[in-house]
């Protein structure tokens, strides 16, 4: 699939356009874009996570994405599905500017199921850059290509969910060789997609714990402010947060909360009825991304 809206361009590192940013990566010569290329010049962000993100990681990245939106930051990811879409059309459903990255020609969609995203970003105001050729198709090696330049057009990382051993820890690398900040979203010890980020966290990066977090962070960084309000922790949201670290059946749950198993039962019901608990295939329960989203859920 070929994207064809938007104004093309090249830079090299002749031009006074050429983002100040990968000035200091060598390797990195000449880019070629679709779309207004001043974004590249604007206060920037990466937000990555996994290809095959869980619930909780979509949820994570939509945060991400959302927050440094709000705060007035563009969103730069891979545009690959999962985490990398989420943060993207989250950024751009509050208003804000997104840059993709493809891992094949700024002029090739790929995954084609991600067009959504390239075709926002360009028509918000944002751009589709690589280093690549004009209509080259993705090959493995562009994507490790694809994974230093995300890492080195922003001053920030948000690693959402990731697994040890994936392009999203790689990226995660490349950003910590640059000297770039690195946010990690912690996820469940059981979690294989959350082994990468919470090993992130245990080696030093800066951990984001809730939303207000994430705009501390982003105001330490940018000096960029966002008013957040803080949310009141009620027995429901204890319920909700039992069911986030693990999903559980109703007797497991009764067990972690300390009560009897029909009041466990009342609890999931009268979440389930408001649509923030939904019931798995193998009969356990677990938030929906409502839930992990609040009420700034994206409505498709």
């Amino acid at each position: 699939m070929t994207l064809t809206s938007g104004t093309r361009w090249t830079l090299t590192r002749d031009d006074d356009a050429f983002p100040t940013a990968l000035r200091e990566t060598e390797s990195i010569h000449v880019l070629r874009g679709i779309g207004d290329m001043s974004c590249l010049a604007e206060a920037c962000i990466s937000v990555i996570g996994s290809r095959r993100a869980t619930p909780y990681g979509l949820a994570a990245a939509e945060l991400a994405g959302r927050v440094a939106a709000e705060c007035g930051l563009v969103v730069v990811t891979g545009g690959a599905r999962g985490c990398d879409h989420a943060a993207s059309m989250a950024a751009l459903d509050a208003g804000g500017k997104a840059i993709v990255v493809p891992g094949s020609g700024a002029d090739v969609i790929y995954p084609s199921s991600s067009a959504d995203a390239f075709e926002g970003a360009v028509s918000s105001g944002g751009c589709v850059v690589s280093l690549e050729d004009w209509g080259a198709g993705p090959r493995r090696y562009m994507f490790v290509r694809r994974n230093s330049l995300i890492a080195a057009l922003s001053l920030s990382l948000i690693v959402t969910e990731a697994d040890l051993k994936s392009g999203t820890y790689s990226t995660a690398s490349a950003a910590l060789s640059l000297s770039r900040n690195i946010y990690a979203i912690p996820g469940s010890i059981f979690s294989p997609t959350s082994r990468g980020t919470n090993r992130l966290i245990e080696s030093g990066a800066a951990i984001v714990p809730d939303e207000i977090a994430l705009e501390q962070l982003i105001a330490s960084d940018y000096d960029r402010l966002r008013l957040v309000d803080e949310r009141p922790i009620t027995e429901r949201g204890r319920t909700l947060s039992a069911l986030v670290a693990s999903p559980s059946r109703p007797d497991e749950l009764s067990e972690k909360m300390g009560c009897d198993v029909l009041t466990a039962i009342r609890n999931i019901s009268d979440l389930e009825a408001r649509g923030l608990v939904e019931r798995l295939t193998d009969g356990r329960y677990s938030p929906t991304e409502r839930a992990l989203l609040g009420d700034n859920v994206r409505r498709a």
